[in-house]
Parts: structure tokens; C-alpha cells; sequence
């Protein structure tokens, strides 16, 4: 009977090992194949840059751009309207904000009108549906603010339907509650070039003359209700500040207007940026060429040809359909592939220093900046997230980029990197906030009062201290270890323990969603070095296993930021979600849980015949809620991190 029972006991742990061995081959291989397709989207010169693709607002507004313009490209915009077409949902027969979300309004108005615009019929089916569905939802009078600003440019709807954006704007002090300082990066950007647009009373050109009357359920001269109800006293408030200044508008003295329009085109031009374009955003591009147009510069001028390159260069050209891109990602996209492929040091690390040279060349150092205004003695250093944005680095791309900089130093002694990382870490401790967090690009840019006034109502007009953020910046600095940031990193390890969520996880504002925050945040404490049986990685530990699919894979809807009981929740698993949480996990030393090896066996199921990972799942806010992004690359360099590090530490053990 002994023998029977030790006998089995020994084919059980054969077959265990069996399996193992089998398992461990297929890691080997698959990683190797990853890793190879990885490297052969490597540019000649080192770097990665992945498409990034927003909702369907872009393409459309590429569109409508043109028509102001008058600068229609018929063959262009025939390619844009079939990517557009292709997104149509075939369930609310609107446009979403991300592949499979709900029918929103505006960007379905905007996409409607471009196609009409391209010359789609309205008796079409595909645009009477869209149509029906913008009516059902109470028509265009109920879009944004954005959307509002350019139906009144292209005479859709009277200017009182839309908030006043004065380029007095730029004249106020910096003690008074609105000041540019006191928003974001990206809302000084759009802001200053709209209010030059918005002051002259921009018309669009519109050379075919379409219009979109069928979609108001009341005529838009008689329509009385542009603005959504004010839901607090303080938006109240705002609401009557604004109704206000729009009766004083009209009469401001015209030497003040002709002085704050000079100002804002000053200001607009010292952050024109070449043909990456200011801040090398699409909309704030839009503007700023159409204002340029509206201030006399004529086609060839050279500030004109930057805009219109700049903007050139957003389009991916498919063949039989192209779009525009929201900007590009080539500093994230190279650190991201680079930390990927730093976590075995025994794989060949050559490509890997190519692509950290070319990280170096993109650093900014002396460069002017808005950061500047608050730190105005703090040397740079920074990266941005773009191939030129340099008035606008920011801190996530620069701890990345360092935390990369500085294993590369570490397998290869490369003493050039020295003062690059030392620039870089001197820069970030420079920029934390008194609340001891780290934001995207500014200080204590946190007067949330100011995403209450009417033009706001995206609800995204300034740049608070995150968890993500900051975890990169905490992570970075406790690497480096320099004794005169110590207390910025004890700082930034308190702001990230109180930023917790009750379930253990912590958000994520720059990728979807509280799986990618516990992700940056445990990776962030791994790197101090702090004890993983602390009590808050034990409740992030267990938030993550609690969220894990039946597959072994883990998901997440972007629906998660407005619902709290959809964190960690999804119909499908993701490849880059699940790369997070085994990263996240094998950060707080669970490489040998059953979790992990089922989130592995996950990504080697669903591994694509090219050796890479694809899924239509949008990856990331721009500004959650209303808008979000499609990283191609989170697809490809996540899963090869996380397979890299699983392979490495279990090879260890």
C-alpha cells in the first residue's frame, strides 16, 4: 500500500515537472519571438514610435479644419471619411469615445458633419441613423463646450451659445482666480490661440457651403438652453460671471483688444515649436493655424508652413483610409520598449543603448518653459513626451527615461549618462508639489474651482499631483539615491500611501485604470525598496488576484471612471492589463503565486502568429471621462516586460 502511494506520489511530481519543463520551453521560445518582433520595429536610428489613436473627434475635426481653411485635399479627406465610416457603432449608431463605448453626442455630431462635409448624403443609413440618434439624445444644441465653439465658427449656432474666451485672457495677473500659470499645459495651448479665434469672431470658410441644421430639435437662432444646468452654487456663480463678461465683451476699449491680440499671437508664436507644432497637440495646432490665417499671415509664411507640417505629420495614411493622430509618442514609446527589454541584462543589450542615445539627444535642459514660472532657478532636464515639445516636459516620460538611463549605466558603465541622470533627478525633485505628490507637467496646479466655470466642462482644466506620477517620480528618485532627495521620496511614499483606495488599489489617470495605478505604485515602492509585507502592498496584492479573470488574464474598462465597481472589472482579459498586474504582482514578490503563473500561461495563449500582442481595446485617458487614447505599443512592450521578468526571476529560483 506504501508503495503504491510513493509510487504515485513520484509520477505526480514527474508529471509536475514535466509540465513545468514544457511550460518553461514554451516561455523560451515565445519571449524570444516577442522580443525579436519587438526589436524589428526599432527604428534606424534607436527610437519606437507606435501609432496613438483618440476617438473619432480628431479624424473629424482634421476634417472640418480643412473646410475653414479652405484648404480641402479631396483625396485626403475621401481616405479620412472611409476610417470614419469604420467606426460608426453599430449598436447606437453613434461614434464613442473608445472601441466599444457608449454614443456620444459631440463626437458624433462632429463626425456626422464631417462626412456631410466630405459629401455623405443625410439620406444615407448610416447618417440617418447617426442623426436619429443625436435628435433622440436632444440634438446639437446639447454638445460641449469644444463642439459649440466650432458649430458658432461655422455659423451653426449664434455666439451666445458658447462661452466667452476674451484674449484678454493673457492680461490678467497672476494673484487673480483665472491666470494662465493656474492651468494646465494643455488648456494654455488650446486656450490662447481659441481666444484670438473667438475675440475676431472666427468665420469659417466652408467653400461648399454645408450646413447641419437637421440636427437641432429646436432652430439654433431660437434655441435658449446651450448651457447645462448649473448643479452647484459655485458653477452658479461662474454661469453668471460669464453671462456677465459676455454683455461687456462686445464693448471692451479697442486699443485694450488690439493689445491683448498682439499679446496672445506673441505668445502663441514663442510656443510654435516647429513642425511638432504647439504643444504638440492637435487641437491647440488647429488653433493656432487658424488664427494665424485670421491675422493676416498668408499660405506661405513660413509660421503658417509649421503649422501645416506639424499637422501633416499627425496622419497615418493606411492606403484606402487614413487618420489623424491626437500627437505622437516617441520618448514614451522608446522608454517603455527599452524598460521592457532592459529586464533580462543577459539578452543583447545593444539595441537597447542605441535607443538610450537617442533618449539623450531629446533631453531639455536650458530651454525657456511654463515650468519655469514657478521654478524659475531650477536647472532642466526633463523629457517630453513628443519629438520636440520643449516649453512642456514632463515628469512621467523623465523618470521613465532616467529609471532606463540608469540600468542601461548600470550593464554597461557608460559614464555619459551621468550627467543626464543627474540633470534629470535634480529636475524632478525640483517639481514635486507641497502636497508631496508629482504632477504630469506642473507645481501645485490644483485650483479645482476652475474646472467649475462654464468653458470647463470637460472637467479637465488643470494638472493635480496622481498616483501614477508620482510613482514613477518616487520610484526614479529612490533609485538613484542621492541623500539630498531623501526627503522628497519619504514625501512622495506618504502622498501615494494616503492616496490608497479603500479596495487596495490606487487610480490611474494616465492609463486605464486602477490596474495600471497599482501597477506604477507597487513597481514605484518595489524600487525604495520598501518591505512587501507591508500592510498596503498586502491590500494591493489582494485587490489584484480578487479582480483576476476565470482565463488567468486580467481587464478593465475605461467605463471604470465613472463606476468604482467596475475597477479591475471587464468583459475580456487585455494583454497590456494583464502584463500591469503580473508586473505589479512580481514587484510585490509573488513571482511563484498560482495568480502570476496563470496570468504568464494568459499571455502565451493569446500571443499573435507575428510574436506580438493585438487587441482594439483603447489603453489610457487623455482626460478621463471624455476622452481616451489607443497606445499600439501597450500591446507590445507590456507583455514583453512582464514575460522578461517572469522569465529572469524564475530562472533565479
Amino acid at each position: 500500500m506504501n508503495g503504491m502511494y510513493e509510487s504515485l506520489k513520484i509520477n505526480q511530481e514527474d508529471d509536475d515537472l514535466t509540465g513545468k519543463n514544457e511550460t518553461g520551453l514554451a516561455l523560451e521560445e515565445q519571449f524570444n519571438r516577442a522580443r525579436s518582433a519587438l526589436l524589428a520595429l526599432q527604428n534606424p536610428d534607436g527610437h519606437w514610435c507606435f501609432p496613438l489613436e483618440a476617438d473619432c473627434t480628431i479624424p473629424a475635426e482634421y476634417i472640418l479644419m480643412m473646410h475653414f481653411m479652405d484648404e480641402v485635399d479631396v483625396a485626403l479627406e475621401n481616405k479620412i471619411a472611409r476610417f470614419i465610416r469604420s467606426k460608426q457603432d453599430q449598436l447606437h449608431h453613434g461614434w464613442p469615445l473608445y472601441y466599444g463605448g457608449d454614443f456620444d453626442i459631440s463626437c458624433t455630431i462632429k463626425s456626422y458633419y464631417a462626412l456631410k462635409l466630405v459629401g455623405d448624403s443625410p439620406d444615407e443609413p448610416h447618417m440617418v441613423r447617426a442623426r436619429e440618434a443625436i435628435l433622440k439624445r436632444g440634438g446639437a444644441a446639447r454638445s460641449n463646450v469644444f463642439t459649440r465653439l466650432l458649430l458658432a465658427m461655422y455659423r451653426q449656432i449664434p455666439w451666445r451659445g458658447v462661452p466667452v474666451v476674451p484674449s484678454e485672457l493673457v492680461l490678467l495677473p497672476s494673484w487673480f482666480p483665472f491666470h494662465l500659470s493656474k492651468i494646465s499645459y494643455w488648456s494654455r495651448t488650446v486656450m490662447v490661440p481659441l481666444s484670438i479665434l473667438c475675440t475676431l469672431k472666427a468665420k469659417a470658410i466652408n467653400p461648399r457651403n454645408v450646413n447641419i441644421r437637421e440636427l437641432f430639435t429646436v432652430p439654433p437662432e431660437e434655441e435658449e438652453n446651450y448651457f447645462p444646468r448649473a448643479d452647484t452654487r459655485l458653477k452658479r456663480f461662474f454661469m453668471w460671471v460669464e453671462r456677465t463678461l459676455s454683455k461687456v465683451e462686445p464693448h471692451m476699449p479697442e486699443f485694450m483688444r488690439r493689445y491683448s491680440i498682439r499679446r496672445a499671437e506673441r505668445w502663441t508664436l514663442e510656443r510654435l515649436n516647429g513642425e511638432c507644432g504647439i504643444g504638440a497637440i492637435f487641437p491647440a495646432m488647429v488653433n493656432a493655424y487658424e488664427a494665424l490665417a485670421l491675422l493676416g499671415y498668408p499660405e506661405d509664411h513660413p509660421n503658417r508652413v509649421q503649422c501645416r507640417n506639424a499637422l501633416l505629420g499627425l496622419l497615418i495614411d493606411e492606403g484606402d483610409r487614413a487618420w489623424c493622430q491626437p500627437c505622437t509618442s516617441p520618448v514614451w514609446d522608446t522608454v517603455l520598449s527599452g524598460l521592457a527589454l532592459q529586464e533580462d541584462p543577459e539578452t543583447d543589450q545593444k539595441p537597447v543603448l542605441a535607443a538610450m542615445d537617442w533618449l539623450l539627444t531629446k533631453q531639455i535642459i536650458d530651454e525657456p518653459g511654463d515650468w519655469r514660472d514657478k521654478c524659475p532657478d531650477l536647472p532642466g532636464g526633463g523629457w517630453a513626451f513628443q519629438y520636440a515639445n520643449p516649453h512642456y516636459p514632463d515628469l512621467d516620460d523623465t523618470a521613465a527615461a532616467a529609471w532606463a538611463l540608469m540600468q542601461a549605466q548600470a550593464f554597461s558603465n557608460e559614464p555619459a549618462y551621468a550627467h543626464g541622470l543627474e540633470r534629470a533627478a535634480n529636475w524632478l525633485a525640483g517639481m514635486q508639489s507641497s502636497s508631496g505628490g508629482f504632477a504630469a507637467f506642473d507645481i501645485d496646479n490644483t485650483y479645482h474651482y476652475l474646472n467649475e466655470i462654464p468653458f470647463a466642462d470637460h472637467g479637465a482644466l488643470i494638472d493635480p499631483p496622481t498616483s501614477d506620477v508620482t510613482a514613477r517620480c518616487v520610484g526614479l528618485l529612490g533609485l538613484y539615491d542621492n541623500p539630498a532627495h531623501q526627503k522628497a521620496v519619504q514625501r512622495g511614499i506618504d502622498f501615494l500611501l494616503k492616496e490608497q483606495e479603500a479596495n487596495g488599489s490606487w487610480f490611474g489617470r494616465w492609463g486605464t485604470n486602477y490596474i495600471y495605478g497599482t501597477w506604477s505604485v507597487l513597481e514605484a515602492l518595489r524600487l525604495v525598496r520598501l518591505k512587501t509585507d507591508h500592510i498596503s502592498i498586502r491590500r494591493a496584492v489582494q485587490w489584484l488576484k480578487s479582480v483576476q479573470r476565470e482565463d488567468g488574464g486580467w481587464g478593465e474598462t475605461n467605463d471604470s471612471y465613472f463606476d468604482l465597481q467596475q475597477a479591475g472589472r471587464f468583459a475580456t482579459s487585455t494583454s497590456f492589463q494583464t502584463a500591469w498586474a503580473i508586473l505589479g504582482l512580481m514587484a510585490a514578490g509573488e513571482v511563484k503565486s498560482q495568480s502570476v503563473r496563470n496570468g504568464v500561461d494568459y499571455l502565451l495563449r493569446t500571443q499573435s502568429a507575428d510574436g506580438l500582442w493585438e487587441e482594439p481595446w483603447f489603453t489610457a485617458p487623455g482626460f478621463p471621462r471624455v476622452f481616451y487614447l489607443k497606445y499600439y505599443g501597450y500591446s507590445k512592450y507590456f507583455p514583453v516586460w512582464a514575460l522578461a521578468r517572469y522569465r529572469v526571476l524564475t530562472r533565479r529560483t
